[in-house]
């Protein structure tokens, strides 16, 4: 289906389900705006999620063009995946960060965005082997939640090895679209399954959302150090809908323009203007394109590898 054409159908859809389930409250909040500063230190993680589109050839040599002179020092240990089957990611060691990095491949954004609006999308428990201890009522998306299944041991393996190799107890999970989400899910993952000595840092660009309402109330809880960089009118960041119930936790940092990016505090239910639910109140008046940049200069996807 032509992509107009979709979001046409799926905006009279979603006016019927609206119509039909009371919408989630927003709440008034204020933003802080980010100093320059703050926007420039995000430069080399957002660097790391451009390298994770590269292929698997090229990340195990690091020779990835800008994204990896940006971070030259980094030592990748682990490099797996397929872009088909398995999303390319990568694990390795980062001495200027003085941390373990955790990387996902994102997916085609056109593709990502018809998945995430389908009527049929389904939610999950999550595994009580990979997330041992967690409720029931933690509902995820279910492709998101099988995806992060295939690796979450192998990556688990690595970031231990690591740790005692590096003598760091400092790890950052990171990626873009897809893997921004599997990277959401890499940060609860690694917080439940590593010694409480372990600093779980997590940073994700235009992530959609990837679970309800106690999935984000349990990222809150245990994931402190999140943060979910949205760009402009990206539409990825509002799909799966509210409405359906799936819910952002918090952490949210908007680029409104270069150089000008707001934090929102609170979950994905602040009012404020300048917020991304309400810079983009639905598909048809975002901009798709705004999905792959550029983050403060540095634009991320397949063609941008090098």
């Amino acid at each position: 289906m032509h992509l107009t054409s979709l979001f046409t159908s799926l905006l009279v859809w979603a006016a019927t389900k609206t119509l039909a389930v009371p919408a989630p409250v927003l709440q008034k909040r204020a933003v802080t705006h980010l100093s320059s500063s703050d926007l420039s230190g995000l430069a080399p993680i957002t660097q790391f999620a451009r390298a994770a589109y590269c292929p698997t050839s090229i990340l195990k040599t690091w020779k990835c063009g800008e994204a990896c002179i940006a971070n030259s020092d980094f030592q990748p240990t682990l490099v797996g995946g397929d872009g088909s089957d398995i999303q390319i990611f990568f694990v390795g060691f980062s001495p200027s960060q003085n941390s373990i990095i955790v990387a996902h491949e994102g997916t085609d954004p056109t593709q990502l965005l018809s998945d995430l609006t389908d009527v049929d999308i389904l939610m999950g428990s999550l595994s009580s082997t990979l997330f041992p201890g967690v409720s029931s009522s933690v509902q995820v998306h279910e492709g998101f939640r099988d995806e992060h299944a295939k690796t979450a041991s192998t990556i688990l393996a690595e970031v231990k090895r690591l740790m005692s190799v590096k003598s760091t107890s400092s790890i950052i999970t990171i990626g873009h679209s897809l893997g921004g989400a599997l990277a959401e899910l890499d940060s609860l993952f690694l917080t439940l399954n590593l010694p409480s000595t372990a600093s779980i840092k997590a940073v994700t660009y235009g992530t959609p959302r990837v679970g309800n309402p106690d999935f984000a109330a349990l990222m809150d809880s245990e994931v402190a150090d999140f943060k979910r960089v949205n760009n402009e009118l990206d539409i990825v960041p509002i799909v799966p809908g509210r409405f359906l119930g799936f819910e952002h936790p918090q952490g949210e940092i908007h680029i409104i323009s270069p150089g000008n990016a707001v934090s929102c505090p609170g979950d994905d239910d602040a009012s404020d203007s300048q917020c991304q639910i309400q810079s983009v109140p639905n598909i048809a008046e975002g901009n798709l394109l705004n999905h792959l940049g550029p983050y403060e200069g540095i634009s991320i996807g397949t063609i941008f590898c090098t």
